[in-house]
Formats: C-alpha cells, structure tokens, sequence
C-alpha cells in the first residue's frame, strides 16, 4: 500500500471519506481540503448505471455552468474566408482552416476546443485520428459543428462544456476553480448534476445515479449525496 504524504493525511482528517455530504457542504471542503499552491481545478466524477457500450443508454451533452469554468479556454475555428472575421470579432484564438488542417496533420493540437462549419467538415472529418483520441472532434451534438460561428465561440468563452460517459461508465466535467465561492462551485455542479438526470437514457435501468465524487486536483474526493438526485 502506497504510504499517504503528510498532506493527503491532513486532508483526509478534515472529512470522513465515506460520508456522503449535500452538495454546498461538499463544495467547502473541497476548498478546505485543496493545498496545492496553484488554483486548482474542481471536477466531479458521475458514475452513472448505463452500459456505454448501447447506443441506446450513451449520455452526452453540453451544459453552460453559471459561473463559467474559470479557464482560459483556447478555441479555434475551421473555417472557409466568409466566416473568418465573425470568428475573430467573437474571441477566438486561432481562426483559418487549410493551414491548420496541416498544423494538426503535423501534431498540433494546442488548444482546448474546435468549433467549425458543416462546409468544412469533409476536410476535418480526415482529421478524426488525430483529434477523436484528444476529444477535440468536433460534433453537431455538442454545437461545434454549426453555422452560428459567433455563438458557439462565445458559449464556449463562458463557460459551456461538453461530457460524454466514458467505458466505464463514468462522467468527468470540471466546474470551476478552488479559488471559486463554494456557493459557485456548488452551482456549477448542480446544474451539471440536473443536466444528467434531464439526459438519462429511458433504456437504462435500475439505480442511475450511482455515486458522485467532487475533488480538486491533487486532493482527495469527497463523496456527494446522490438519492435525491435519482428521486
């Protein structure tokens, strides 16, 4: 067994890590418990009672967080010349299109989302091995495929994520920063947390809902009440 570091101990004196709390509550001691000396990120673990491998119990969505994510989202947008100024007049960090299909031919892939035209898309559908593994691809589904350039910039800008259940059955989505309220932390992850029950699957059976953990990066997870939600 791996001997705990004097940190991780501490952290795990301030919580009974098989509790699990209300939300609000979990959200302040994520805050108490984080010692990293940057600020961090806050995520939440779902782990939800479907089978990813039916296509009819897959979970994917996107969901604006109320408070954004507290990241500097790095966007760029594929796209024919029409579409180049509006890109860049919404706040996009790269805009343009065959020199940066071959940018990221060549291994670039140093940014956090790519949104692009239906036009464009046979010329970045080629792209799928490189940015399908990154979760970079973009996707009508998650509204990175559209011609509302401008909006989809701008969403993504203010905090609108996207998730999508892995093998295991598990959702990860960050929903802020340590530095965030605990009221705004709690928030973001409620909003995330009433978007998957909106989009559970009428073909999944049983609990839903299986457990959901908040942590920070480098702390331990706190364990959130999850009955209500399947209520």
């Amino acid at each position: 067994m791996a001997k705990l570091t004097r940190k991780r101990k501490a952290a795990l004196e301030k919580f009974d890590v098989d509790t699990a709390y209300p939300l609000d509550e979990a959200a302040g001691l994520v805050k108490e418990i984080s010692s990293a000396t940057f600020d961090s990120s806050v995520d939440l673990a779902v782990s939800l009672g479907v089978d990813p491998r039916k296509a009819n119990q897959m979970v994917r969505g996107t969901v604006s967080l109320p408070h954004g994510s507290g990241k500097n989202v790095r966007v760029l947008v594929l796209c024919n010349p029409d579409k180049e100024a509006e890109a860049t007049e919404a706040g996009a960090d790269h805009v343009g299109l065959d020199e940066y299909v071959e940018k990221i031919k060549g291994g670039w892939t140093d940014v956090d989302v790519i949104i692009t035209t239906p036009q464009v898309m046979g010329k970045v559908g080629a792209l799928g091995r490189i940015l399908g593994p990154r979760g970079l691809m973009p996707n009508p589904k998650s509204g990175t495929v559209t011609m509302e350039v401008a909006k989809a910039v701008q969403d993504v800008k203010a905090g609108k994520i996207d998730f999508k259940v892995d093998k295991y059955g598990i959702i990860h989505a960050s929903v802020g920063k340590v530095s965030f309220s605990k009221e705004k932390i709690a928030e973001n992850a409620g909003e995330v947390l009433q978007t998957l029950v909106r989009l559970r699957p009428s073909a999944a059976k049983g609990t839903y809902i299986k457990s959901v953990f908040i942590s920070s990066t480098m702390s331990p997870g706190v364990r959130i009440e999850s009955k209500s939600l399947n209520s």
